[in-house]
């Protein structure tokens, strides 16, 4: 009774799931029945996989084949099955050496002509082999510039299957390629400048503090005073990802079917999707057994922009609160249930009040009373509750339009963030944490105290708030203020400014 077993790789969750293919080719009505939880492309699979082979030259052998993939409780979907049950039927019927098989995992859809195709998910598939201790992934070649800076694992890429059936059966046989990644560019952070904004010296500042802390922000404030324009400044600011951190970045959105180009790969993300946006596209989904990740999974270790916070639907703001807390997302549904990352700096910006003109007197406002209060309800106390940084922005005095030059570029900021940044990772070195805005409640107020001034002012801001959670929010907003200044510890005018710069917009939202 010939049988084969090959490995592939499916994506289960956020990750990927290496799967056992084995093969047997036995006597009886010719037949092809696939077990172990497969969903329909992979029952699919059964047609493109024969097609593909005869159309490589090759015999399909033309009797009963069973096809199991294991471990079989694990559901199974995508097209990028399709290669290794071709090999594994292949070996099976004694035209591969089975020895050729081992230690490698194949990937890839297959075409009727036997030409090789990405499925979504091919890096995701390629790490899980990397834990497994695979040696080899063969892959189409139009995955290559996702793999191609995956190290840990040989990557070869071929663009039919024929290709891979003579790299297997001829051990003298040149090989096929390996993925050549494009060197990374270092002419600075892409996206708009800050040199590009005039005046607003108050909002500048805070988008610094937000990036050296790591602190989530909201911008308040009519229309068109410059709210959008500070807020797609943000992720210029902020540092490069690390090899594992831009692997891991990538490998979600491969999981969305959306590659990362090799210009932004070491970028951190920036998502900013429509106020229309469903609470789905937001948080995540789960269509049959298949995870697709919601725009703060993509913005994992980036930044997350809502512009016109109040204008997306409740569901979708209230699901921010537990990201805010515990850097994840929790998506529950009859198919999957589970965590998918999700720890990146929140941006809100919003209008006062519907009309957007409730500044000042609020003489130009021609709200009512009552719009004006479930306007602002929607952005809910819990949720502000979580943001660091309040700021209201207001329109820049006419000298800082006209008469005065440029302000500060990006690059020049970024460079006293990352001094900054440096600070608080040698200072949280061993630590679980490498933000401030990470500092766990408990660890912060038995390790990370102020001086002597500065607790004196914070235990004060405590005996008057209602919210306990305030006066943590402001230490750890105070430590920022002390490491871009390089001071070893907040005083009393590091928490002052803190407690400014969270109550700025008291009494608006």
């Amino acid at each position: 009774m010939p049988q084969a077993v090959t490995r592939g790789a499916v994506v289960h969750g956020p990750r990927g799931r290496l799967v056992r293919v084995e093969v047997d080719v036995s006597d009886g009505l010719p037949a092809i029945g696939v077990i172990g939880l497969p969903d329909t492309t992979v029952n699919e699979s059964r047609q493109r996989v024969r097609c593909a082979v005869t159309s490589s030259g090759q015999k399909w052998p033309n009797r009963r084949i069973t096809i199991s993939l294991t471990p079989a409780e694990v559901r199974k979907n995508g097209a990028g099955l399709d290669l290794p049950i071709a090999i594994g039927v292949l070996a099976a019927g004694g035209g591969i050496p089975g020895e050729r098989l081992d230690g490698t995992v194949f990937t890839g859809e297959l075409g009727l002509d036997g030409a090789l195709h990405s499925a979504s998910g091919a890096l995701p598939g390629a790490l899980a082999a990397r834990e497994a201790g695979m040696n080899r992934l063969v892959a189409p070649r139009d995955a290559g510039p996702e793999l191609a800076r995956l190290s840990g694992i040989t990557i070869h890429l071929a663009d039919r299957l024929d290709q891979v059936l003579h790299w297997l059966v001829d051990p003298e046989h040149p090989g096929l390629d390996s993925p050549r990644p494009e060197p990374l560019t270092a002419s600075g952070p892409p996206g708009p400048d800050l040199i590009d904004v005039r005046g607003h010296v108050y909002g500048r500042y805070a988008l610094e503090v937000a990036a050296a802390g790591g602190h989530h922000l909201a911008l308040i404030g009519e229309p068109g005073v410059g709210k959008t324009m500070l807020a797609e400044r943000l992720p210029g600011l902020l540092g490069d990802l690390g090899d594992e951190g831009a692997l891991e970045v990538a490998s979600l959105y491969s999981l969305a079917g959306s590659p990362r180009a090799d210009a932004e790969y070491s970028r951190p993300p920036r998502q900013s999707p429509h106020h229309s946006a469903s609470a789905a596209a937001v948080l995540g989904a789960v269509h049959g057994s298949r995870v697709s990740p919601g725009a703060v999974t993509l913005a994992h270790r980036g930044v997350l922009i809502l512009d016109e916070a109040p204008e997306f639907s409740r569901d979708a703001l209230e699901g921010l609160r537990q990201s805010l807390e515990s850097g994840s997302v929790r998506v529950d549904r009859s198919s999957w249930s589970g965590r998918l990352p999700a720890r990146f700096q929140l941006v809100l910006t919003a209008n006062p009040c519907p009309c957007g003109q409730r500044v000042g007197s609020g003489a130009a406002c021609s709200c009512s009373p009552a719009e004006v209060r479930r306007y602002a309800s929607r952005l809910s106390g819990p949720l502000m509750d979580r943001i660091d940084l309040r700021l209201q922005v207001s329109r820049p005095a006419d000298a800082e339009l006209i008469g005065a030059g440029p302000g500060e570029s990006t690059e020049s900021v970024r460079a006293r963030v990352e001094t900054a940044l440096e600070r608080s990772r040698h200072r949280f070195a061993g630590l679980p944490w490498s933000t401030n805005a990470a500092i766990p409640a408990g660890e912060l107020r038995r390790s990370w105290w102020p001086d002597e001034g500065g607790r004196g002012l914070l235990e004060d801001l405590e005996r008057r708030s209602v919210n306990l959670r305030g006066p943590d929010r402001v230490l750890r907003v105070a430590w920022t203020l002390a490491d871009l200044v390089g001071r070893g510890r907040p005083g009393r005018d590091e928490v002052a400014a803190a407690a400014g710069l969270r109550g700025a917009t008291a009494g608006v939202f």
